[in-house]
This record gives C-alpha cells, sequence and structure tokens, in this order.
C-alpha cells in the first residue's frame, strides 16, 4: 500500500462517491477508480460495493477507513514534527548552567521558550563550574553552556550576555553585617568559603584582594552557590558570590555590596561550527529576555 492510494480511498469512503472524492483530491475520476482496484487487487479483497447511485463501504474497508485516518494523521504530524525539529522550533536541548544562574536566569528563560518555542524540551543541568561545562560541551554531554569566561578550549563560540559584581555573604551577626557596603580590604583577616580555585569566580576573587594587599584564606569550597550559603550561615567563613539585579539569601546570612567589587561576566558557549537551529533559537531567545536594559551585547 501506498500512502496517496490510502488517501485516496479514505476520501472516496468518506464521500461515498467517486465523483465529489475526485474533486475533493483534484484529480480526475478515472485514475481514483483505478487506483482503488489496485488497493483491493493489493489486498485480496472488497474495499467499497459501487452501484450507480452511490458507494457502501464494506466490513473490511470499514476496518481500513479506521486504521487508515489513524495513519495517515500520524504521518501528516510527523512532517509537521520533522520540519518543526529542522527549523530548531522543536527538539530537547541539553543545557549546562553555572553557579546562581541557575536560580535568577534559568527560570526567565524556562518560562520564555515555554511560550516562544512550545516544541522545545530544556534538559537542565545546574550548579556546574566552569571548567566542567567545558568537558561537557566538548564531549557533547550538552548543547549549550551559561559559564564564565575565560574558557581555556578554543572549540567554542562564546557570546557575552551580561556582567555581575561580586558581592560578600555574612553571617547575620558579623560586626560587618551592619555595614551598608563594603571594601575589600575591610574583609582582610577574616575566613572564606568558596568555589574550587579551578573556578573563574574563584581566580577572579583571589587576584581582586591579592591587589588591595591581602591573600584570602579559604578554609572551604564548594561547587554550589547554595552550599556556599548555608556555610557563611553556619559562620565558618564569608564568601563572595556573583550577583546582578536579583540576589537571594540563605537564612541567617546577609548580603552586602563592594564598593571596589571586581566584575565577573556570564557568557552563553557552544561547540565552535555547529549549525543546529534548535541552538540557534535558543541563542536567540537569551537575545531578546535576558540581557538587562544598559548592557552592551558583545559577539
Amino acid at each position: 500500500m501506498e500512502t496517496r492510494q490510502l488517501r485516496y480511498f479514505v476520501a472516496v469512503a468518506e464521500e461515498r462517491h467517486f465523483g465529489r472524492a475526485a474533486l475533493r483530491l483534484h484529480m480526475a475520476q478515472p485514475p481514483l477508480s483505478h487506483q482503488i482496484k489496485q488497493l483491493e487487487e493489493q489486498l485480496g479483497t472488497q474495499l467499497l460495493v459501487r452501484t450507480t447511485r452511490k458507494v457502501e463501504v464494506t466490513p473490511a474497508g470499514e476496518l481500513l477507513l479506521v486504521r487508515a485516518r489513524g495513519l495517515l494523521a500520524e504521518i501528516d504530524q510527523l512532517g509537521q514534527d520533522v520540519k518543526l525539529v529542522g527549523q530548531g522550533a522543536s527538539g530537547v536541548l541539553r543545557v549546562g548552567v553555572v553557579g546562581s544562574a541557575t536560580y535568577r536566569l534559568m527560570p526567565r528563560i524556562v518560562e520564555t521558550a515555554g511560550r516562544r518555542l512550545p516544541g522545545l524540551k530544556l534538559h537542565v543541568l545546574g550548579e556546574m563550574l566552569t571548567p566542567a561545562l567545558e568537558e561537557a560541551l566538548e564531549e557533547n554531554r550538552i548543547d549549550v553552556a551559561v559559564l564564565r569566561p575565560p574558557v581555556r578550549s578554543g572549540e567554542l563560540e562564546l557570546r557575552f550576555l551580561e556582567q555581575d559584581e561580586l558581592v560578600v555573604a555574612l553571617p547575620e551577626d558579623h560586626p560587618l553585617a551592619s555595614h551598608g557596603s563594603l571594601e575589600l580590604a575591610d574583609l582582610a583577616g577574616e575566613k572564606f568559603v568558596s568555589y574550587p580555585r579551578t573556578s573563574a569566580v574563584c581566580g577572579i576573587f583571589m587576584d581582586a584582594c591579592r591587589r588591595v594587599g591581602f591573600r584570602p584564606r579559604i578554609v572551604q569550597e564548594a561547587s554550589e552557590t547554595s552550599t556556599l550559603l548555608a556555610f557563611v550561615a553556619s559562620g565558618m567563613g564569608l564568601a563572595l558570590v556573583p550577583m546582578t539585579r536579583r540576589v537571594f539569601a540563605l537564612q541567617g546570612t546577609v548580603l552586602r555590596p563592594l564598593r571596589d567589587a571586581p566584575a565577573v561576566d556570564l557568557a552563553l558557549a557552544w561547540r565552535r561550527g555547529s549549525d543546529s537551529p534548535l541552538i540557534k533559537n535558543f541563542v536567540d531567545l537569551f537575545e531578546t529576555s535576558t540581557v538587562p536594559e544598559g548592557t552592551t551585547r558583545e559577539d
């Protein structure tokens, strides 16, 4: 059986008339009759009973009509689905996200993607560090990453998203918590909990401290921002975490801005040379939805 034969049969069975079915199919009646006859010969059974006034459907024809409608609907849907995937409007995208962006950035992207690309399914891996995200991209375990430059790999495309500043998280009963803002030098002599030393944020933090004259004493490391804030709340040490307009704090902690805080970039990364329309459309979501006012976009 061919798809076109099924479409011809469904038209005749629904119209109960060869002439009307031929008009519906935009074809002449003799070729239509020939195709139905050929279908019956292939199946070895009569599907239609023809009279001078109308067409009746046999029990075998009724079964074929039901099944053919379902098959044709599936074929039509398949064609639409393939087209959507080809246009990047449908499919599954694996996205890795660094640190605090997991909490404040991805919810907006998921909501926007749901409205603009309803066929797109996001598989989000959050609270990852930039080195791990680079490796996951290179090994094709994720498709796109939201990370913090610099990156070591020359195989990745980067697009600047926005710029964060480091704020200091303190226990709420810490003497410095009463200040409205602080400078890095105010933190000299304090104990710190930090992202791992391999992370971009830790490197920027340590360099900034050295420039104002002290080497931070890191007593504990953690990859997750939520874990760092839990350590701060327990009194283990202070933490510098990257935030923009939206900040969050764990109970028992306060966040204070630093007047001389170093900037920390946030960027989108994907494998160089990728021609995936799904990735392109996802990048476009960031372009239109996440860059705050007053921020310059850079490729």
